[in-house]
């Protein structure tokens, strides 16, 4: 009696043992398409308002750097920007005297070409006048050729503003997106340089589950596929979540060490990204599992 006792028990065991030894496609973990912020200007970090775990929105400024010698330079840039303007001003005025001549002189010419006419006046007068001017045109045409010239250098200043301005905007480091700072890299104070990493930034709304799976599997795999992600949540139990296929590798690889037994790293398989929604359960490295 007692034998068949321990038999039972050992068939109920075996039986809810192999109940949740039902495996799932694909294994891997969760990773997050992360940012690097790096600065883009070199100078002494003024201010850097940013913590490891604070959230940033977009266009956020994270971090100021000294932009003194910027700042002169754009000064300098616009006084002579200045003293160019006035030459042009003085140019404009000199042609403004020129078409003002040249006015005067046209009134002349057509009275003389009336008395020209009444015989009142000799061709010699005539072409006196003309000579005056074709002159003043001459005058006009030089003085504008000048105009052309300080304009130009007027045109070299604006853009050699622009590009301070630009340099000074880039000593503001903003954030590039919606998230969360993952790393931290630099302090306030420090000297950074053009490339230096400022910080990483993650949108964790959003975790990818990269998973690994068998040429036999790839061809039942498409992008744009919704799959069940199973994460842990208690010793026997998974919480089911939703996602969607996002990218598929095109050529194979080794399997992670971090997959399964030795037997199944040696096997050739295709990486796949699964795009799930963060509810917050979900964290970066976390382990998860596929069913497609």
């Amino acid at each position: 009696m007692k034998a068949k006792k321990i038999i039972f028990i050992l068939a109920v065991i075996l039986a809810s043992c192999s109940g949740n030894e039902e495996l799932s496609d694909a294994y891997g973990n969760f990773e997050s398409d992360d940012v690097i912020v790096s600065s883009e200007a070199n100078g002494k970090i003024l201010q850097l308002n940013i913590q490891e775990g604070q959230k940033l929105k977009r266009g956020e400024v994270v971090a100021i750097i000294d932009s003194t010698d910027l700042t002169l330079k754009k000064q300098q840039l616009l006084a002579q920007k200045k003293a160019v303007a006035s030459k042009i001003e003085n140019i404009r005025a000199q042609i403004e005297v020129q078409e003002q001549q040249k006015k005067n002189l046209l009134v002349d010419k057509a009275r003389i070409e009336k008395m020209l006419k009444d015989g009142a006046a000799t061709q010699k007068q005539l072409d006196d006048i003309n000579g005056k001017i074709d002159l003043v045109n001459a005058q006009i045409s030089s003085i504008n050729t000048q105009n052309v010239s300080i304009q130009s250098e007027m045109d070299v200043i604006k853009t050699q503003i622009a590009q301070v301005e630009e340099g000074v905007r880039k000593c503001k480091v903003v954030s590039p997106l919606n998230g969360t700072v993952l790393e931290k890299y630099a302090e306030q104070g420090e000297i950074t340089a053009f490339g230096r990493p400022v910080f990483k930034i993650a949108d964790l709304d959003v975790l990818y589950l990269k998973v690994y799976v068998s040429g036999d599997q790839l061809p039942h795999i498409k992008l744009g596929q919704q799959v069940e992600v199973l994460i842990d949540d208690t010793k026997k139990k998974n919480s089911k979540l939703t996602g969607v296929v996002s990218w598929i590798s095109s050529t194979a690889e080794f399997t992670p060490k971090i997959i399964q037994t030795k037997e199944e790293r040696v096997n050739m398989v295709y990486a796949v990204k699964i795009r799930v929604k963060n509810d917050g359960s979900l964290k970066i490295g976390m382990p998860g599992e596929a069913n497609f």
